[in-house]
């Protein structure tokens, strides 16, 4: 199942279920209406205090019938409690970048006010000068989770969705760390909408695209992932509690603008397009706006 928030001119910010040939959706208010559960307001709530499971029963029955085309969709979870990251978790990845991988997640945290909406603009600040992307698989976490084994790991996640990483270079690699360059405003698009662990057979065979302007940049697969989810979610439980809606992104694959010969890094009105493997696609043009004191 595909679970997206989105916005309505008759209702405002609310959520759906978007139908299987990704073109049609049933909000929160026809759901009620067709089934007569009383749903909560908030996507959170409905996705991990068991309102979904009440409306699997009555998936049979749904009619879809609005196109998905118009309604805005917005950043599927919109105030998690964390979203951690993982640096270098791709062979590939690593040894553009003359690295050994870890056999522990390295991990960064990113606020959730760069979370951003899968078809927005991504705003940078004038200043950057070496603007990078980076397609990602995100895994949430559905249940309070705390060290927990390899096995035990995927009853946690509750499903997946893209992640944009975007990174500005030169802050990283001033600062010789990972946060300020990856926390800006925007630079998290993420969604089209959560897809459900059950309709994903293997998270670790996943095809992985990314193109700038219709180039190809990453043409990956997470059969290439050093850290499998099962166990970063079973190693980062063993030092945090990991909670309901927590996003975890799981890294990128090579083909990075940083890791290039002639690095080719983002410009003004540039379009990114990651698209992967039954997940969906994002799809957010690089706006530069007036230049910041970095």
């Amino acid at each position: 199942m595909k679970i997206a928030r989105v916005k309505t001119k008759e209702d405002g910010e609310t959520y759906g279920i978007v139908a299987d040939d990704f073109n049609k959706i049933i909000t929160k208010n026809e759901i009620q209406e067709q089934t007569g559960i009383p749903l909560p307001l908030n996507i959170k709530e409905f996705l991990f205090n068991h309102w979904l499971e009440e409306v699997i029963k009555n998936y049979e029955n749904l009619n879809f019938q609005r196109e998905i085309s118009e309604l805005v969709l917005l950043s599927p979870l919109p105030s998690p409690n964390k979203i951690i990251c993982l640096a270098f978790n791709y062979y590939d990845h690593a040894k553009d970048a003359g690295l050994t991988p870890s056999s522990e997640p390295v991990i960064f945290l990113k606020p959730r006010t760069a979370l951003n909406n899968p078809f927005n603009d991504i705003l940078c600040p004038g200043n950057v000068q070496r603007l990078d992307y980076e397609a990602e698989i995100a895994v949430i976490i559905g249940k309070a989770t705390k060290k927990v084994t390899e096995e035990e790991a995927m009853d946690s996640a509750f499903g997946y969705m893209i992640f944009h990483d975007v990174s500005a270079r030169d802050i990283q690699f001033q600062d010789k760390q990972f946060t300020r360059g990856k926390s800006i405003d925007t630079f998290a698009p993420c969604g089209p909408w959560i897809t459900t662990k059950d309709e994903i057979v293997d998270p670790q065979n996943l095809k992985i695209l990314t193109m700038v302007n219709g180039e190809v940049r990453q043409n990956s697969t997470s059969s290439k992932m050093v850290i499998p989810i099962k166990k970063i979610i079973s190693s980062l439980s063993q030092l945090m509690t990991l909670e309901p809606g927590d996003i975890i992104s799981t890294g990128t694959p090579a083909g990075v603008a940083m890791s290039m010969n002639n690095p080719k890094y983002l410009k003004d009105g540039d379009l990114v397009e990651i698209s992967i493997e039954k997940l969906g696609t994002i799809r957010n043009k690089v706006i530069f706006i007036d230049k910041v004191k970095l």
